[in-house]
């Protein structure tokens, strides 16, 4: 059983897949630090904002995310949360990325992730602990990445910009705005945004605004304060490009 432990003294285990449990109240942070081993982190409850010199990721409920080991990162928690995390060695996951992710998971995921964390540390190939761990990793192949990041760019002039963005986002700048206070034409910023994040600006803003929005909505703050907070002018603007981004609207996020 491995409920409320620290992973460091589970990470130099044999075992290829290794649960730990834990539960934290709102508002806790878990200062920069990194894992030997690849993590899934899953909330069963509650939110979780991480980041990294990457960019920031979201977690709503039922949902998890992959961090690399060695990866440093952060993790502030959005209400009371109560997460399982998987960590496990190089090669048990085909399809491991070496950035971070959101992922989706399943119903039978989440209840074989929160059973994992009874389960006994050591176990054999024989040991029902064992078929459990590799049904989860069956599982977890199958899981498809949730736009739920916004990636920062290399750049330091840019990634000074999103960072601000970021602190406050707000519709209202435009590409050329954008451009010109980088010092750069349109076309040349357009190219650099692209190369430094994969999208354009239009997508990266309206990314950037669900995955800042998101922990606002999951405390119970009114759609429309959020909406107008980012920029825009009504709350069907703001809903319509939420539920682009996500394919549900702000309202039902969470139910």
């Amino acid at each position: 059983m491995a409920r409320n432990m620290r992973a460091a003294s589970l990470e130099a285990r044999p075992e290829p897949i290794v649960a730990v449990g834990n539960s934290y109240p709102a508002g806790h942070r878990h200062p920069l630090h990194r894992h030997r081993r690849n993590q899934v982190l899953y909330a069963s409850a509650g939110v979780m904002v991480v980041g990294t010199a990457q960019g920031t990721w979201v977690v709503p409920p039922e949902r998890a995310i992959w961090i690399p080991g060695g990866t440093d990162h952060d993790i502030r928690m959005i209400g009371d949360v109560s997460t399982r995390s998987l960590y496990l060695k190089d090669g048990v996951i085909e399809k491991a990325s070496n950035c971070c992710q959101v992922l989706s998971i399943s119903p039978l995921l989440g209840r074989l992730m929160v059973e994992a964390v009874d389960l006994p540390v050591a176990y054999e190939a024989d040991h029902r602990a064992n078929h459990i761990m590799q049904l989860i990793i069956l599982e977890l192949r199958s899981s498809v990445e949730l736009p739920l990041n916004v990636p920062m760019p290399a750049h330091a002039r840019l990634q000074s910009k999103c960072q601000r963005f970021l602190a406050e986002p707000d519709t209202g700048d435009t590409t050329d705005d954008w451009a010109a206070e980088l010092r750069m034409s349109r076309r040349a910023f357009t190219r650099l945004f692209r190369q430094e994040t994969g999208m354009s600006l239009s997508e990266w803003r309206h990314q950037a605004i669900v995955v800042t929005a998101l922990p606002r909505l999951a405390s119970g703050e009114p759609v429309t304060a959020v909406a107008l907070d980012c920029g825009y002018s009504s709350v069907g603007a703001f809903s319509n490009m939420f539920r682009r981004v996500t394919g549900v609207t702000p309202t039902n996020y969470f139910s």
